[in-house]
């Protein structure tokens, strides 16, 4: 194909899940025992995801032991801290971390990200998820789950109390000035005051702003109150789309949506996933993703199926489809748009239970791609100048030699049609990704008001002849 003229960057997030995506990745020879536990394992990855001139690389988490520690590892280390490691052990590449507004407070949540971005030197972002899930809601001291529009007025306030705490410390408060003795200005920090339906938080915050003003927001929830929540806060969006079809409505709907509430399209980069499993020829990758399919084990992944459609695992039988009585995406209080994916790939292409189990063992949902890299390369491609997506969360099968293969086989490729950057431009994750640093809305905006007032009263009353006053103030 030729090389790309005059189209926007293309952006490449890394998706590091232990051993990797696929549901029995962890039963290949090459996979380390303790992976999800192994900060030497994470570094190797981050190293070869900084070596592809990624934008970011990404830890999804949940406040739970997440399936069935007997039949593939379980454990995770804490997101925010493994990324601190991380980030002593990369220069430029971006450090994104899940975490969940239904089972933290806004003052320590923001207190941890302010301070990776410190120490990360303005890397870091911030994956923004309403975890549901009954089995969580009982770690906290809860029967079950929040109901799901209460989920999301709750992470509407919680982001909003969190920008206000990194703003809570104007860019200029620390001064340092030895011989005054003057460290920080003290009008230049301020408490917040916050006093909402979910929190009551003064402030300021014990860190001072972050280098990016704000981490990079994240979301990846694709809900109808989903996607409100992102066209309203996001600004790069994580999204599950099984067909090119859904992801330019997708990446439509949201965009109009960030639009209709005065924001720049531009300001939200939607990232769909794909889960590439590449090989020398088509026929080599069609066999690496058997191999690992035919590892699955059938028994356990039904019951993970049925827990994720609320039925009982004995309605479903591994060699016919999917029950036509199950639930509606209404009745589901908990990742209502992953639900309503596995559904509607199951109806519309009639697989069996035992062949949607392989669909979804590679990705959850995530759309799998089997070929070469220069096939992988035009699928990106097709996606990216079709409207379906500003990149890609990249979530390799096996790991390490899948985010390998990514990087030494397919980036290449892309830098070559120049799609894909060939060095970093940038030090922040939020230069990587073309989004601006945030104006502080406690004291930018009341300086260029104080500014403007002293403007004001400076100027001599001849300024504005009488004949023009009517004229000036239509201006």
């Amino acid at each position: 194909m030729p090389a790309a003229k005059n189209r926007k960057p293309l952006h490449l997030n890394a998706f590091l899940m232990s051993t990797g995506h696929h549901e029995a990745s962890w039963r290949l020879p090459e996979s380390p025992a303790e992976a999800g536990s192994d900060i030497e394992h994470y570094k190797n990855l981050a190293r070869i995801a900084e070596r592809g001139r990624l934008d970011s690389l990404f830890l999804a988490d949940s406040p739970v032991l997440m399936g069935d520690p007997g039949r593939r590892p379980a454990a995770k280390l804490e997101p925010t801290v493994l990324l601190t490691a991380l980030a002593g052990a990369t220069e430029r590449i971006g450090l994104i971390a899940t975490a969940s507004t239904s089972y933290n407070e806004p003052y320590n949540l923001a207190r941890r990200f302010a301070s990776l971005d410190h120490v990360s030197g303005g890397r870091a972002g911030w994956n923004i998820v309403t975890t549901a899930g009954a089995d969580a809601a009982r770690n906290f001291g809860l029967d079950d789950t929040p109901l799901h529009h209460e989920r999301y007025r709750r992470a509407a306030e919680f982001v909003e109390v969190s920008t206000k705490l990194w703003d809570s410390w104007a860019d200029d408060a620390v001064v340092a000035d030895k011989e005054s003795g003057v460290h920080a200005l003290a009008e230049r920090v301020r408490a917040i005051g916050h006093r909402g339906e979910f929190f009551r938080v003064d402030g300021p915050l014990n860190v001072q702003r972050p280098p990016q003003g704000y981490p990079l927001l994240v979301q990846a929830g694709s809900s109808e109150d989903g996607k409100d929540f992102a066209a309203r806060y996001a600004e790069a969006v994580f999204t599950a789309q099984q067909t090119l079809e859904e992801g330019i409505a997708f990446y439509r709907d949201v965009k109009a949506r960030a639009v209709a509430l005065g924001r720049d399209p531009d300001g939200i980069k939607i990232l769909p996933g794909i889960v590439p499993v590449i090989g020398d020829t088509e026929a080599e990758a069609r066999e690496l993703d058997a191999e690992l399919d035919r590892l699955i084990v059938p028994e356990y992944a039904k019951r993970q199926l049925a827990l994720r459609l609320k039925i009982a695992p004995d309605d479903l039988d591994l060699d016919a489809e999917l029950p036509e009585d199950i639930p509606t995406e209404d009745e589901i209080e908990g990742a209502k748009s992953r639900y309503t994916l596995i559904v509607e790939l199951a109806r519309r292409e009639r697989l069996t239970i035992r062949q949607l189990i392989g669909r979804l063992g590679g990705g959850r949902g995530h759309r799998t791609f089997a070929g070469t890299a220069e096939q992988v390369a035009d699928t990106i491609e097709h996606w990216y100048d079709s409207g379906a997506a500003d990149g890609f969360n990249i979530m390799p099968a096996v790991l390490p030699s899948g985010l390998e293969v990514f990087v030494d086989r397919v980036v290449p490729i892309l830098q070559e049609r120049g799609l894909f950057r060939t060095e970093y431009t940038g030090s922040t994750l939020r230069e990587h990704y073309g989004l601006p640093r945030p104006a502080n809305q406690l004291f930018d905006t009341a300086d260029q008001a104080g500014r403007a007032d002293r403007a004001d009263r400076a100027a001599p009353a001849a300024a504005v002849p009488h004949t023009d006053l009517a004229a000036a103030g239509a201006r």
